[in-house]
């Protein structure tokens, strides 16, 4: 059953409810012989009624002692999102601005920019299940594919704080793609990349990652946040120079092209075209998404004790209303 009591020890005190139909709560008065009298029905339905407030306040008294509640339910509902896993850039380089420097006069660094654009995205789709990974020398867990706001938005409002050393991505997106095995929940799913940089990815984590984005059936979205003077991603280079030692971030680009999966870059060189960037990723992840609510636990208690408030209200206005029996002589 779905309905429980934090102290069921009170329900044995259930039988005493019963007490004010063996006895009247008010004062009896003695008649010599009333057989001649007609029936009176009303008298009678008053006197039932009373009775039924009596019942009605021991068992309110009693559901309120006994605390009875709901318990936590779950309930599939259907709406529009995705399962996504955000994969930020945790590098040292992400807390510089836009133009390649400290922040000053005004200006906000990629990473601030990044959490405040991240969170009115989350704010903004409540059916998404959002996880949160980041990168720097190594891969960090932050959290699970969660529907939970709260901690979703903490999470990314921790990849404000200072960074660390270096850009590993492929061992971010290794992790990344982690959170979509073993099935989960259907629907769409998609890694969305948000970083300043790349490093050079071996052979072998390539074809680790090509089998692992395939598996896993995501949609890749990268955000790169272009200081300046970088040369971007879509920039053709001299032939000579067009190396992955020299032109990481275009050669990354270049292996997600050849993943022959969903997959589409954004250049962001300030804060409003990062905006831009988000404001067409909350559109094209918009797919129809079952998603299960969980329903927290549910006091009841409160209303056993307005049962019973409201029960000993009628009856206290019926015994104020009680009129004394004229005392015999």
């Amino acid at each position: 059953m779905n309905l429980g009591f934090a102290q069921p020890l009170w329900l044995w005190l259930a039988p005493l409810a019963a007490l004010p139909l063996w006895r009247s709560l008010f004062a009896p008065v003695g008649y010599p012989w009333n057989r001649m009298l007609p029936d009176d029905t009303g008298s009678r339905a008053l006197d039932y009624a009373l009775r039924l407030l009596g019942v009605l306040a021991f068992l309110g008294l009693i559901l309120g002692l006994a605390d009875p509640y709901l318990r936590e339910s779950s309930v599939e509902r259907v709406g529009k999102g995705a399962n996504l896993v955000l994969l930020l850039d945790r590098s040292r380089s992400m807390d510089d601005s836009f133009a390649g420097r400290a922040p000053g006069g005004g200006e906000e660094a990629k990473s601030a920019a990044a959490v405040r654009f991240l969170g009115r995205f989350i704010d903004s789709r409540p059916h998404d299940r959002i996880g949160v990974a980041a990168f720097s020398t190594g891969p960090l867990f932050v959290l699970p594919l969660t529907d939970n706001r709260e901690a979703v938005a903490a999470a990314v409002r921790a990849a404000g704080l200072p960074g660390l050393a270096q850009t590993h991505v492929a061992k971010g997106l290794a992790l990344a793609l982690s959170y979509f095995e073993g099935g989960g929940s259907p629907g769409s799913r998609a890694v969305l990349l948000v970083s300043d940089g790349a490093a050079v990815i071996d052979r072998q984590s390539e074809a680790l990652l090509r089998r692992a984005f395939v598996e896993s059936g995501v949609r890749l979205y990268w955000i790169f946040l272009r200081t300046a003077g970088n040369p971007g991603l879509f920039e053709l280079p001299d032939p000579v120079d067009d190396t992955p030692e020299a032109r990481p971030e275009r050669h990354l680009h270049l292996f997600f092209e050849s993943l022959n999966i969903p997959y589409r870059a954004y250049e962001a060189e300030n804060p409003e075209t990062l905006g831009r960037a988000m404001a067409d990723i909350d559109r094209l992840e918009n797919l129809p998404l079952r998603y299960t609510e969980t329903r927290p636990r549910q006091p009841l208690g409160l209303y056993g004790y307005v049962l019973a408030l409201v029960a000993l209200a009628g009856l206290a206005v019926a015994k104020y209303s009680e009129v004394e029996p004229c005392p015999a002589r």
